[in-house]
């Protein structure tokens, strides 16, 4: 997957080649923002505007502008997976959301 980053906001960026553009929509938040640009460099104004013009926005209507991600995650799995992690974090002398950040973290960036 092809992504752009600006201000801590990450959009995926695909080539839509019916109409010969770049194409982008910015990932983890509720509102659909997206943009587009014929270049590189006119997709990446766009984006970079079309950030820039929602933290305004919140701004002049007084709400705070989304973030992507609290830090905070909630899981539901098995009671198997569970009991999995937890035999696995203890036996690499850690807490399960120490293990669990580390494996998280590791398969996201993979």
């Amino acid at each position: 997957m092809n992504t752009m980053t600006y201000k801590d906001y990450t959009a995926r960026i695909e080539f839509d080649g019916r109409d010969a553009i770049f194409v982008g929509r910015v990932l983890g938040v509720k509102a659909i923002i997206g943009f587009h640009g014929e270049t590189v460099a006119e997709l990446r104004a766009d984006f970079e505007a079309a950030i820039d013009f929602m933290i305004e926005d919140c701004k002049a209507r007084g709400e705070i502008p989304e973030k992507t991600a609290s830090g905070k995650l909630m899981l539901r799995v098995s009671p198997e997976v569970h009991a999995a992690a937890l035999i696995a974090a203890k036996s690499a002398g850690k807490s399960l959301n120490q293990w669990a950040a580390e494996v998280l973290g590791g398969a996201a960036h993979a």
